[in-house]
Order: structure tokens, then sequence, then C-alpha cells
């Protein structure tokens, strides 16, 4: 089996596919392995680590693509729409590609990939099930992110988030809201209440009180019917507008209190819902700052602007972009564990790939293969007729 990894080619995008640890979990097995030249210097992770656990390093992207059965890649198809279409090219039938595909707002790339004849596995799509918790590459990220947007809300803010007594008397603690309680905005919270913060957290789902609690922040709770806000896999349903209306006003005096608002909510294959409006911003106090997880998919802030930091009405509003490359070398090492699980389950002893389409992490995971789109969610997105039967 000869398992490539190219280098990322999506602007800005700092991560790999796997880290030399990873690669030797494969080497070790007999698995070859190829890198592209400097795939992994971005991340921290220079070509000697490579070479040294086994690895074949070469310039040449194409013969990566032409000599790997299986490729591996951070941004793939769909996730990666800027420049792919050279890789698309180099694909032949029967290979396996696997990354991130963003394949919910891009089905298009999954069926450019079965045009191939190649097979694909979306990461995105990997089932949020106990046995599939260490592929869950969402999870990975979503973890890097909250702690991230923490981060950038201390930098960006003009106060400090611990209560401080000094000779030149007691500074008070900093206010933050996380808005939107999945991975990420758990992990935000645990650092803004590490840091010292005063730290509140609104999430639409009722299981989320429990799960806020948990982390030392407060629950804010609005007088809403919430009894079917959470959808499939634990992830946020989208609303319908009355509800999100009636939501932001309720919302209003809580975020005029705040010093640093965080927003993590988002909707797999959605536009982002506005939780924080542009008279909402007018309300809150001079040198707050928004931090917008949500950005890439429209931000959760009316005022924010993808990939720019914004001042409006004396708030400071950020609306990063690709937050977990920016701490590459520890999301390469996650993304590269959520690989490696995955490639033990879908190589047998010998190192043969085996899809199982028994199996519900392959089922729900594969969006290409043998010429169709299997996936039944994909095909409805794509206004395709039902499968009868499961090609294997």
């Amino acid at each position: 089996m000869n398992v490539g990894i190219p280098s990322e080619i999506k602007a800005g995008e700092k991560r790999v596919a796997m880290s030399p640890a990873n690669v030797q979990s494969l080497t070790d097995r007999g698995v070859t392995v190829r890198v592209q030249t400097g795939a992994g210097t971005a991340a921290g992770y220079p070509d000697a680590d490579y070479a040294a656990v086994g690895a074949t390093l070469t310039t040449d992207r194409s013969e990566i693509f032409a000599k790997s059965d299986i490729i591996l890649q951070v941004q793939s198809f769909g996730s990666n729409n800027e420049n792919s279409g050279e890789d698309l090219a180099m694909l032949r039938s029967g290979q396996l590609v696997i990354g991130m595909m963003d394949p919910l707002a891009s089905p298009q790339a999954a069926q450019a990939v079965a045009s191939t004849g190649a097979t694909a596995i979306a990461l995105e799509m990997v089932p949020r099930i106990s046995r599939a918790q260490s592929m869950d590459v969402l999870s990975s990220m979503a973890t890097l992110a909250g702690y991230k947007a923490v981060i950038m809300g201390a930098s960006a803010a003009p106060r400090i988030f611990p209560m401080l007594m000094t000779a030149a008397g007691t500074l008070q603690p900093a206010r933050v809201l996380i808005m939107g309680v999945g991975v990420a905005g758990l992990q935000a919270c645990a650092t803004a209440k590490r840091l010292g913060a005063v730290v509140e957290a609104y999430d639409v789902r009722p299981a989320a009180r429990e799960q806020i609690l948990s982390v030392g922040a407060k629950p804010v709770e609005l007088d809403l019917d919430t009894g079917e806000s959470e959808g499939a896999g634990g992830y946020a349903k989208e609303q319908g507008e009355d509800f999100l209306r009636r939501q932001r006003e309720l919302m209003t005096e809580v975020v005029a209190q705040q010093d640093i608002i965080i927003t993590t909510a988002a909707v797999p294959g959605a536009k982002s819902p506005i939780l924080v409006t542009e008279e909402m911003v007018k309300a809150m106090k001079p040198g707050a700052v928004i931090v917008d997880l949500a950005a890439e998919r429209g931000g959760n802030c009316a005022l924010t602007e993808q990939g720019k930091t914004v001042e409006a009405y004396g708030v400071t509003i950020l609306g990063p972009e690709n937050v977990p490359s920016e701490m590459a070398y520890h999301a390469s090492q996650m993304l590269g564990k959520n690989m490696q699980t995955l490639l033990e389950l879908i190589l047998d002893e010998q190192g043969s790939l085996k899809l199982d389409f028994n199996d519900e992490i392959i089922a729900g995971t594969v969006v290409a293969h043998a010429g169709d789109v299997p996936h039944p969610h994909m095909r409805k997105l794509l206004n395709l007729p039902e499968l009868q039967t499961q090609e294997v």
C-alpha cells in the first residue's frame, strides 16, 4: 500500500495531513509513505523528521498522485475550491482521497471526484459515535479554535481578564460571554475561566446547560422554547426567523454587559445564524471585543467581515479565517491522529484497503465511490435519485 501526503496548496493553510509520528505508525506496518518536500515545514515538522521515520520525500507533486493508492490532505476537494483543479486532474480510478471536503456546502466537489473513478472520504462526515471519537476531526479542530478565540479576544481587548488586587487599586475581572457551546464553545469557556474572567455562556440546546456548568461557566437562560433545537449528532439545528428574532431581543441586555463575546454557532452546510445584531453592537461597552468563529459561514455578528477586523460603535469585531491553522503544530498532530485511526479501520493487517459499507463510519463518510455519490444526504443535495443498492 502506498500513501501520499502532498503539500497543502490553499492560501494560508499551514497544517499538514500527518505529523512524523503519525507517518511512523504507517511505515511500521510496511506502508510506503511519500511526502512532498516542505509539506510539514509551516507546521514545525521539517523534512528530516519525515525521512527519519521512513517516509520517502519528493519535490514532485505529480509523483505523489501517480504512485499513491491513498492521498491524505487537510483541505481537499470542496474545502479547497480555489486551486484544486490540477489535483483533481491527477486523480485516477480506484484511488482514495481522505481529507476535509466541506461536503454539505460543496456537494459538487464530491461529484467531480466521482467522475474520475476515485473514492473520497470526507472527514467532516465522521459520525459522532463513541467508536469514532478518535477520528472526529471537527472536534479536534474546534477544540483548538475555542482556545485560540479566547487568546485573540484577550489580545484585542483594552483590559485584562483576571481580577487583580494591586497597590494602585482593585482591577475588576473581564466579563466574557460564549455564544454557542459546542466543542469550541466549551473550550473557550474553560480557557477564559482559567485566565480569570467571569464567564457566561449561551446555547439554544437544553442539554448544553450541564456542559456549561461543568467547565465553570454560568448558563444564560432565556425565555425561549428550545425543545427542538438539537439536530442529529448533537449539532444545533437551524431555527426559524421568529425564534431568532425573539432570541436577539432577549440577548440584547445580556450582551450589553459583556467585555468580550465569542460566537461559535454554526449549522453544518448552512449560513451561520445572526446572534449579534447591529443594534446589539451599538448597546455594547466601548472597547468591547467580539471574536466571531463563524465568520467563514457568514458570521454570527451582523457586522462581521470574513478575514478582517472591523471597528464599529467603539466595538472591535474579529472575523478570523481558518483559526486551527494558526496552531498548525498541534492541529497537525491532532488531525494526523484522526487520519491514523481512520486508516487503521480501513486497512487490514496486510495493509490492504477494505471499505466495508456495512460499517456506519464508512457509509457515513464516503462521498464518492465507483463513479457515483453513494451518500444518501449528498445525493439529495445534488438532486440525484436514491440508490437501490449500495456499491461496495
